[in-house]
């Protein structure tokens, strides 16, 4: 059949039912951004393509749809790199268009050219550049297929002089496949040792949520009455109000979380790479059951014992694992010590959930006192715990909320709980800043009958404030963002209390910015709070405005400088002079 390059391209997204695109306009394909309208295909255009490409992973992450992430050959597809490795790391099915330079020119060092399939070559698990036009439908259907396949970004690069070709053409036909579920010895013997322990605990990862295994995992944990905890920022792969969930693991996580798994005789890892950040030490607390056997399920084989010592690997879907080994448990399995392991979950999460209630500042480590003083210079303003209390009485328990990178994002870990999957969007373990707003942003775009609320520290919302210009259009549907306002680099500013005698370079920030101005002049609403109870309302109102009255407002959380737990304490130690450094060896520089 004959049609144009770009005719074909339009109808194989047509075909995967791609239907939203993210990024700035370019003139490097046009010849199919053109066809969007005809198509169906909402452009999204973004102030800056890295939020646009972050934009992307928030609208998949939230609906489950592919979408895609597209702009100018060069400069604009270099801004694209934080956002697609970001969506890596979260597993997000994205599908990278990069137009590049014309073939008949590339390799000149002309305009806006640089070595694109080179720059994303460990950023996508798919890559493939179109070599004729004949072949555009063709590649792009393989390369979607391989972004649905491996749950990762996957990239088609497209030379700009393939398009406006006419082309005899027979479109491809999308594969659909079957999630594996795993080897029946590698079950029955994962199920073997669940029906034979005392202290059975379940590790759901982001799997379960992308798999749809939740009540899979419900049904598996409620047979063996076992504790359910979570990875690091996947406080959605499990009911909150369910009796068995402990809460999540890793930085500023749940205390009764680490209390339970460190009890394990087996640990079902389900849906999880067990990635070294989640299941590092908190609270002074070195939980990780190293003794413990250990059944991971991943989809991935390469993730299968890469950071833990595993006693069975299964590579398969985790709702089809979780389901399977149910139905070959023991008649037995979780009776032994059942009765003491529900009461010591119940009593844990109480004492745990008091704990927590009670927080209401950040303790200095011995020989420092910066949180002291922090809270004696602002003695009216609010803790971020004081903060997130009050963020947690007004927000909505259908939300969905997203988190940014940074300290006092961090200190909210422990607090948010969700009833279903695909409501807890956050920057995963790439950990790139300015990740709260455009992850937020997408949430809505893809769910427009959720109430959505960001969370971003003022550092990293920094990153991301250009999107305010952009969102403010009629056809830009309403979110609502909290911004943490205290004036610093928290994550940083931490960490030169702990090691450099607070000597702060680069952790301090214009005390004469606002944000909520800002957002008034881009036509938003922006509203200060300064106590608990005015975040506690304005929240409350800005949730009713993006919903009932097509609203945006940011709300601009003024707290005091106290600083949570760092990042990395295994990463870090004290500075040791041994040379010593003067500002009297600078010499000046000689200029040619």
């Amino acid at each position: 059949m004959k049609m144009t390059t770009e005719e074909a391209f339009v109808k194989t997204l047509q075909m995967h039912g791609i239907d939203n695109a993210f990024g700035i306009i370019g003139s490097a394909f046009m010849p199919i951004s053109d066809l969007f309208p005809k198509a169906g295909i909402t452009f999204w255009d973004c102030a800056h393509e890295g939020s646009g490409g972050m934009m992307a992973d928030g609208y998949t992450r939230a609906s489950g749809k592919m979408s895609m992430m597209i702009a100018q050959n060069g400069p604009g597809i270099t801004n694209f790199v934080t956002a697609v490795k970001t969506a890596y790391w979260n597993h997000t099915p994205l599908l990278l268009i990069t137009p590049q330079a014309a073939n008949r020119t590339i390799g000149q060092g002309g305009f806006q050219e640089t070595e694109q399939m080179a720059l994303f070559k460990d950023m996508v698990a798919y890559q493939e550049e179109v070599r004729d036009p004949v072949r555009i439908a063709e590649v792009l259907n393989r390369v979607i297929m391989n972004a649905k396949r491996l749950s990762a970004p996957a990239q088609i690069n497209i030379p700009r002089d393939v398009w406006t070709h006419v082309v005899d053409i027979e479109l491809p036909v999308p594969v659909e496949f079957e999630r594996p579920a795993g080897g029946a010895d590698a079950i029955a013997e994962a199920a073997k040792l669940l029906s034979e322990a005392k202290f059975p605990v379940i590790l759901n990862g982001a799997g379960v949520v992308i798999g749809g295994a939740i009540p899979a995992s419900m049904a598996l944990a409620e047979r063996l009455d076992a504790p359910v905890c979570v990875g690091y920022q996947h406080n959605d792969a499990f009911p909150g109000s369910h009796r068995l969930f402990a809460g999540p693991l890793g930085y500023n996580g749940s205390k009764a979380a680490m209390e339970l798994i460190s009890k394990a005789d087996v640990v079902l890892a389900l849906g999880t790479r067990l990635n070294p950040f989640s299941t590092l030490p908190g609270y002074g607390l070195d939980y990780w059951p190293k003794q413990a056997k250990i059944i991971q399920v991943d989809i991935n084989p390469n993730r299968i014992g890469l950071t833990k010592k595993v006693t069975i690997g299964i590579i398969a879907d985790a709702k089809k694992v979780a389901e399977s080994i149910l139905a070959k448990l023991s008649p037995n399995a979780g009776n032994a010590g059942r009765d003491e392991r529900k009461n010591l979950i119940s009593t844990t999460k109480s004492r745990w959930a008091q704990e927590l209630s009670s927080m209401d500042h950040e303790d200095d480590d011995p020989g420092t006192t910066w949180n002291q003083r922090a809270r004696a210079s602002k003695p009216d303003w609010m803790s971020p715990r004081m903060a997130w209390r009050a963020i947690q009485s007004a927000l909505p328990k259908h939300a969905i909320i997203s988190s940014d990178i940074g300290n006092n994002c961090a200190i909210g870990n422990a607090y948010p709980t969700f009833e279903e999957g695909r409501k807890y969007l956050a920057p995963g373990l790439f950990g790139p800043c300015g990740y709260g707003l455009p992850s937020i942003i997408g949430a809505k775009i893809a769910c427009r009958d959720v109430p959505v609320i960001g969370f971003a520290g003022d550092g990293a919302f920094g990153i991301a404030v250009t999107e305010l210009t952009a969102i403010g259009r009629k056809e830009w549907p309403p979110i609502t963002m909290v911004v943490f306002r205290n004036y610093q680099w928290g994550a940083e500013k931490r960490n030169s209390t702990l090691w450099y005698n607070d000597n702060f370079v680069g952790t301090e920030l214009d005390p004469q910015v606002s944000y909520a101005d800002l957002a008034k002049a881009c036509g938003l609403q922006g509203v200060k709070a300064r106590t608990q109870d005015e975040l506690r309302d304005a929240l409350a109102k800005a949730v009713d405005d993006q919903m009932n009255h097509g609203k945006t407002t940011l709300i601009e959380a003024m707290i005091n400088q106290e600083l949570g737990e760092p990042f990395r304490r295994d990463a870090m130690k004290k500075p040791v002079e041994v040379a010593g450094i003067s500002a009297s060896d600078m010499r000046p520089q000689i200029l040619a």
